[in-house]
C-alpha cells in the first residue's frame, strides 16, 4: 500500500511539473507574440501591461481548476456537470483537496495517521462514473477504485456518526434515531450511485456502552468468522473474499478487505440479504477506531440484479475506562421492498429489523455473555455442575441456536431444498415454508433427512409477554408436546447476562412416558431491545451427563426448534390491532425434525402434513393461552 501511494505521489508531482512547464512556455509565447485586446491584431511590446498578462494567466489557471472541480463533483454527486464534457480527463491539482469540504470529503483533513487523501487516487483510477451507467473497471486499477470508495465511505460514516439535528431525528418515544433523508441528500454525495427504482431506504443510528475493549472489538469485526459468531441472529454467513491491505505497522489501521455476507431476520417471510462489500478499518486517535462497510455492486457488471445495497455503514469505537467501549453505530441500506411480506415491511422500513439498534443490542448481550464465560459462571442448579461443564453446556447451546437460525432463513451454510407441495399453508392462513436437507458425516446431527418447517404470525400482545410465556417451564404443557401434558422441571440454570431471561436451562418433563426415560430438553433464551429468542432441542441423558462433566459437546447430536419474537414495528397512535406497529408482536415458529434415518429416503406428503399440523396446532395453543390470560 505504501509503495502504491508513493507511485501516486510521484505521478502527481510529474503532472504538476509538466503543468508548470506548459504554463511557462505559454507565458513566453504570450510575451513574444502579444495580442491587442481591442482589435485582436498584433500589439507592440509594451502595449500589454504586466498586470494584464498576469490577469490573463490567472484567468486561464482558474478556468482549468474549475474544469477539474466539475469533473470531481460530477463523479461523486452522481449527476453530470456542464464542463465535464469539454475536459473528460484532467490532471490532478491541489485545489481538489481544498474543495473537498464542499463536496463531503473535508473531514479527511482531521484524520490522524498516514491516511491518504481521496484526491490522491483520482488520476490513476481510469474510471468515469456517470448516473445510470455501469463503470468499466480495469483490473489493474480496481485496487485504486476500492481504496477510493473506502475513503469516501469512511468520511461519510464519521460525519453521520457525529451529525446532529436536523440530520438525525428522534422517534416519537424519544428512543430511536432515524435519518432525515432530505437533509442527507443535501449534504452528502452518493458514493455508490443513485438509488435504484423501487428500492426502499432504511437508516438508523444508535450509541451504547459495550463491555469489550476497543481493540478486541476491532479484531472481531475484521475477522469474518468471529464477526458472524458475535451476531448469529443477524449474520447467517460471512467470508473474506480478498484482502486488499492487511493494515499498517502490524495493526488493523488502514486494513481493507472485500467481504461477502448474508444478513437475516429470523422469519421465512423476509428474504436473506446477500451483500458484497468493502470493510475498511482506520485508527483516528489513540483510543478511537472506526470500521465502515460499503457495497461494491455499483462497480460490478450487473448492478441491476442486486436486491440490497449497503451504503456507508459501520461503527465508531471509543475506549472507555474499566474495559468498556462506547460504540456509535450507523446503519444505512437500500433494498428491494417487493420481496418482503407486508407483515414485516413496517419493521424493515423503520430500521428495527436490520438497524443500528439491533446491532448494538445484540453486541451488548453477546459481550456480556463473553464476559461471564471468562469469569466464574453463575449457576442455579439442583444437580452439581463443574465450571468446565457449564462452559461445555453453553457451547452446545450456542451451536443449537446457530443451527436454528440457519434453518429458519435457509442459509447457504446448509444445502436446503424447498419443497413445493399442494399443502403448505396452515389452517391459520399463514404460509408455512417447508425445506429438507441431507444430514451426513456430521457428529453433531443425526444422520438422515432433516425437514425444517417455519412460519410467522402476528399476535396483538407485546414481545415480552410472549417471551415470558414461552420460557416458563411451568406453562410448557400448554403448547409443547414434549411435556406430555404436564409441567417441566428445571434441572440446571446458567445465567448468560444481567437480564434474567438470558440463560441456558436443562429441563425434564415431570410426567414422562416410558419411551422418553432417556430424554432431556436443552433450552436457550435471550432477550434484548430488538427482540427475543427461545430455542430448544431434545437431548439424550447420557450425552448431557458427559457434557455437564466438561466433556466435548461437539459430538452431541441435536435438532433445534424454537421461536423468534420481534415487535411488529414502531408505535404510532397507540393502536395494536392492525399488525402494522403499535404494541403487537411478530412470532416466528420453526421446527427441525428427522424424517427418516435411512440413506436417501423419499420424502412423502404425510411427513409434510405432519409438520404442518404440528406448527398449526402449536400456534393455535399459544394464541389460546395468551388470549385466555388476557
Amino acid at each position: 500500500m505504501k509503495t502504491q501511494l508513493e507511485r501516486h505521489e510521484n505521478q502527481i508531482l510529474r503532472n504538476e511539473n509538466d503543468k508548470l512547464r506548459a504554463e511557462n512556455m505559454s507565458i513566453r509565447d504570450a510575451m513574444r507574440n502579444p495580442i491587442c485586446t481591442n482589435c485582436g491584431g498584433p500589439a507592440l511590446l509594451g502595449e500589454v501591461s504586466l498586470e494584464e498578462q498576469h490577469l490573463r494567466i490567472e484567468n486561464a489557471r482558474l478556468k482549468d481548476e474549475l474544469d477539474r472541480v466539475c469533473t470531481l463533483a460530477g463523479k461523486f454527486l452522481g449527476r453530470p456537470i456542464s464542463t465535464l464534457a469539454h475536459h473528460p480527463h484532467m490532471p490532478n491539482s491541489s485545489l481538489e483537496l481544498g474543495v473537498g469540504g464542499a463536496n463531503g470529503f473535508g473531514g479527511l483533513g482531521h484524520i490522524t495517521g498516514p491516511m491518504p487523501s481521496i484526491s490522491d487516487f483520482m488520476p490513476g483510477s481510469g474510471v468515469s462514473v456517470a448516473p445510470n451507467s455501469t463503470p468499466v473497471v480495469p483490473v489493474a486499477s480496481e485496487r485504486q477504485v476500492f481504496l477510493e470508495l473506502a475513503l469516501a465511505a469512511m468520511d461519510e460514516l464519521l460525519k453521520m456518526a457525529h451529525g446532529e439535528d436536523p440530520l438525525w431525528m428522534r422517534s416519537l418515544d424519544g428512543g430511536r434515531e432515524t435519518l432525515n433523508y432530505e437533509e442527507y441528500l443535501r449534504g452528502f454525495p452518493r458514493c455508490i450511485g443513485v438509488k435504484p427504482v423501487g428500492f426502499a431506504t432504511e437508516a438508523t443510528r444508535e450509541t451504547g456502552l459495550v463491555i469489550i475493549n476497543g481493540l478486541a472489538l476491532v479484531e472481531t469485526l475484521m475477522d469474518a468468522n468471529r464477526w458472524a459468531d458475535m451476531f448469529p441472529t443477524m449474520v447467517s454467513r460471512a467470508s473474506t473474499t480478498n484482502v486488499i491491505s492487511n493494515g499498517m505497522g502490524g495493526t488493523r489501521n488502514c486494513s481493507l478487505q472485500l467481504m461477502h455476507a448474508e444478513f437475516q431476520v429470523l422469519s421465512p417471510l423476509v428474504p436473506v440479504r446477500e451483500v458484497n462489500f468493502l470493510r475498511f478499518c482506520k485508527q483516528h486517535t489513540e483510543d478511537i477506531w472506526a470500521v465502515v462497510d460499503v457495497s461494491i455492486d455499483c462497480l460490478r457488471d450487473n448492478p441491476a440484479a442486486v436486491e440490497c445495497r449497503r451504503l456507508p455503514s459501520g461503527c465508531v469505537i471509543q475506549d472507555m475506562p474499566n474495559g468498556y467501549s462506547k460504540v456509535t453505530w450507523v446503519e444505512h441500506a437500500e433494498y428491494e421492498e417487493n420481496g418482503v411480506h407486508h407483515l414485516y415491511r413496517n419493521l424493515l422500513s423503520s430500521g428495527m429489523a436490520f438497524g443500528a439498534q439491533r446491532w448494538v443490542a445484540t453486541l451488548q448481550r453477546q459481550c456480556e455473555c463473553l464476559a461471564i464465560l471468562m469469569s466464574s459462571i453463575p449457576t442455579r442448579e439442583h444437580n452439581a455442575i463443574t465450571p468446565n461443564g457449564a462452559r461445555s453446556m453453553l457451547k452446545l447451546a450456542q451451536r443449537m441456536t446457530d443451527n436454528f437460525c440457519k434453518g429458519v432463513c435457509a442459509s447457504t451454510v446448509h444445502k436446503w431444498e424447498k419443497l413445493t407441495t399442494s399443502n403448505t399453508s396452515s389452517p391459520l392462513g399463514a404460509d408455512i415454508r417447508v425445506m429438507t436437507r441431507q444430514s451426513v458425516n456430521d457428529p453433531g446431527e443425526p444422520a438422515g433427512v432433516v425437514l425444517s418447517a417455519a412460519t410467522s404470525v402476528w399476535l396483538p400482545v407485546p414481545p415480552v409477554r410472549i417471551f415470558d410465556f414461552l420460557r416458563d417451564e411451568r406453562l410448557r404443557s400448554e403448547w409443547d408436546i414434549l411435556s406430555n401434558g404436564g409441567p417441566m422441571h428445571e434441572m440446571t440454570h446458567i445465567a448468560k447476562g444481567q437480564e434474567h431471561g438470558n440463560c441456558v436451562s436443562l429441563l425434564r418433563a415431570s410426567a414422562m412416558s416410558p419411551d422418553q426415560t432417556g430424554m432431556l430438553v436443552l433450552q436457550e433464551t435471550c432477550i434484548d431491545a430488538s427482540g427475543a429468542l427461545v430455542v430448544y432441542a431434545p437431548v439424550d441423558i447420557p450425552a448431557m451427563h458427559l457434557v455437564m462433566n466438561g466433556g466435548d459437546s461437539s459430538y452431541v447430536a441435536l435438532l433445534p426448534s424454537g421461536f423468534a419474537i420481534v415487535p411488529d414495528g414502531p408505535a404510532r397512535d397507540g393502536s395494536n390491532h392492525n399488525g402494522s406497529g403499535g404494541g403487537g408482536s411478530l412470532l416466528t415458529i420453526a421446527f427441525q425434525i428427522l424424517v427418516n434415518n435411512l440413506p436417501m429416503p423419499k420424502l412423502n406428503a404425510e411427513s409434510v402434513d405432519t409438520v404442518n399440523n404440528l406448527i398449526s396446532c402449536t400456534v393455535q395453543k399459544i394464541k389460546a393461552a395468551i388470549h385466555g390470560d388476557s
